[in-house]
């Protein structure tokens, strides 16, 4: 027990089993240690001192726990457990045969990994953390909508899904046109999948321009027709002058959507008049899945470097970053020349959602602050139910379910594309989408869990579990961008071309140890030291200041009576040329 009593735990946090066990790494090979599982982790530790080795792994990132090998297995280190992780990586242990010494620890393993499959509650409710910001407030739906000019002549606030009746997979406050009543929405979501009518996602401040998010509409293979859908898509056009047709973009490839009638679903036809209808080429949730698990082939755990960009080429994941980046350029750029869209793809909380929020991105500086990053997220993907507890897994062990898919990966990703185009326009750096990425999967906070809102708030989510942009905002100088140079109006279009397009190697490769070397940007860390050794000459020039500051302030009075206030200043005030140059 001595090699890991000195590993730091949680708050909730409780030790479940301990043992001797050898961790198969595939970077040193095998190594011998001990492993403790809690009802938060695994955390290994190396007890050899020649192969300084720790493992810190969150259960929640956990995907499928796997026996390797059995009792008559022959063979150094065959016998023991598989498991493979959600974060791009596997680990391989091996135990001793005899005595059946991996029987408690799968178990326990397979118990905490998968509570929700044995009845137990995720981390998140279990958690006693502290932190003296409260994310829970980062994101007040009307708070937000004031900020964008909301409400005005032309688009209202309803409350008509209060109670989760119109839809169970909306928020509870809305905006919608104003000439339109409550009945017309109403009749508007039996036409509309799942309920989910157009609603507005974003308003353009001097053009009122809009983004409008959807599902696809009911038409079915009879080719079914909805006036008051028709209807309501015209009032969403007249409520912006310069709109002469409203744009919808569909995120499917054609052939996908056409499929989708089907099964009862569709998209807009020409008896909707005054729109234009755009196909994106996104592929669908089972597309990227394949994708990313082509990715980790080729990176983990050695990266294929005999044919490295073909093997990428291969795996088609640049090309789908691709075309999600093209599809919100091309929202973007309609929005800021004056004209509204409205965006679905099948249920509207997918490529939906990937779409409205980029496209936000480009075009509304605040969101590219560190506060407005988070009311992004809570607001596009957390608010209108992109399906994390379906998408992600968390707590469940049917590893093989059809409706995981990497999409909030996708679209991280894409934001980190963007602030590798625009470095000096994000206020949070690459740290914060790691971080968030990694809490995507270790269900230690409660933003990421369920499908909706409705569920959340029927499992009373906000009162019993902690934010994770109460972690972030409690210590926010680890997040922040050094270079990050504020301009609010400024519309940003990233190069969405292959040319221009990198695979996210810190993420995606970082369990590498030879790439986890080279993350730190020397830039980055020579401009933070530079900062630092600023702050401190200010600090030092304080002082002398002040220690000087009674003999000081007599001079100043004996020599020039009326201009003392000029010793008032701070140091960073009087010394504003001390800036860094670059």
């Amino acid at each position: 027990m001595e090699l890991l009593a000195d590993v730091s735990l949680l708050p909730g946090e409780d030790r479940i089993t301990d043992q001797e066990i050898i961790y198969m790494c595939p970077f040193s090979g095998a190594v011998k240690g001990k492993v403790l599982i809690t009802n938060y982790r695994l955390y290994f530790k190396s007890s050899d001192a020649d192969v300084p080795l720790a493992l810190d792994v969150p259960l929640g990132v956990i995907s499928r726990v796997e026996k390797m090998g059995g009792a008559s297995s022959r063979g150094e280190n065959s016998y023991g457990l598989d498991i493979t992780c959600k974060d791009m990586r596997n680990l391989r242990f091996a135990l001793k045969q005899e005595g059946h010494s991996r029987r408690g620890i799968f178990e326990m393993l397979y118990r905490y990994a998968f509570p929700l499959s044995h009845g137990l509650p995720l981390f998140a409710y279990v958690s006693q953390e502290k932190y003296p910001e409260d994310g829970w407030i980062v994101y007040k739906a009307m708070e937000e909508f004031r900020r964008q000019g909301l409400p005005n002549n032309e688009w209202r606030i309803t409350f008509i899904n209060k109670s989760y009746d119109l839809c169970d997979t909306y928020p509870t406050v809305l905006a919608v046109p104003f000439k339109c009543k409550e009945d017309d929405l109403r009749r508007v979501a039996a036409f509309r999948s799942r309920g989910r009518i157009p609603v507005l996602s974003w308003i353009h401040r001097k053009n009122q321009a809009v983004i409008v998010r959807c599902s696809q509409p009911l038409v079915g293979m009879s080719g079914k027709r909805n006036k008051d859908d028709e209807r309501y898509l015209d009032l969403i056009r007249e409520a912006n002058d310069t709109t002469k047709k409203l744009t919808i973009y569909d995120a499917r490839p054609n052939v996908n959507a056409v499929a989708n009638k089907a099964t009862g679903g569709g998209y807009e036809g020409d008896e909707y008049l005054n729109a234009e209808l755009v196909f994106l080429d996104i592929q669908n949730i089972h597309v990227m899945r394949e994708s990313l698990k082509k990715l980790k082939d080729i990176v983990y755990p050695n990266v294929e470097e005999s044919h490295w960009l073909s093997s990428l080429e291969s795996t088609h994941w640049l090309e789908h970053i691709k075309l999600v980046l093209s599809g919100a350029i091309q929202v973007a750029d309609k929005v800021s020349s004056g004209n509204s869209v409205l965006v679905h793809c099948s249920d509207g909380w997918d490529r939906t959602a990937q779409l409205t929020s980029l496209a936000m991105l480009m075009l509304d500086s605040h969101y590219r602050t560190l506060r407005g990053f988070q009311v992004l997220i809570e607001k596009e993907w957390i608010s209108f139910g992109h399906k994390f507890a379906s998408r992600i897994g968390h707590g469940d062990k049917n590893h093989a379910d059809q409706d995981r898919s990497p999409i909030f990966v996708q679209f991280i990703d894409c934001v980190w594309q963007m602030t590798k185009q625009f470095p000096t326009a994000f206020e949070f750096n690459e740290h914060l989408l790691l971080t968030i990425l990694d809490h995507l999967y270790s269900c230690r906070f409660g933003t990421f869990l369920y499908n909706c809102e409705s569920v959340r708030d029927q499992l009373e989510l906000r009162s019993k579990t902690v934010s994770l942009w109460s972690l972030v905002n409690s210590k926010m100088d680890i997040y922040l961008n050094p270079f990050y140079t504020p301009e609010s109006g400024q519309v940003l279009y990233p190069v969405a071309s292959m040319r221009h397009l990198e695979l996210w190697v810190t993420y995606y490769i970082r369990w590498n140890p030879r790439i986890r070397h080279q993350q730190q940007s020397p830039v980055e860390q020579r401009y933070k030291e530079l900062l630092a050794l600023r702050e401190e000459y200010l600090k030092k020039l304080e002082q002398l200041q002040l220690s000087d500051s009674s003999s000081s302030y007599q001079l100043a009075n004996s020599t020039t009576p009326n201009t003392t206030s000029s010793t008032a200043s701070t140091p960073s005030q009087q010394y504003t040329h001390l800036q860094t140059p670059f």
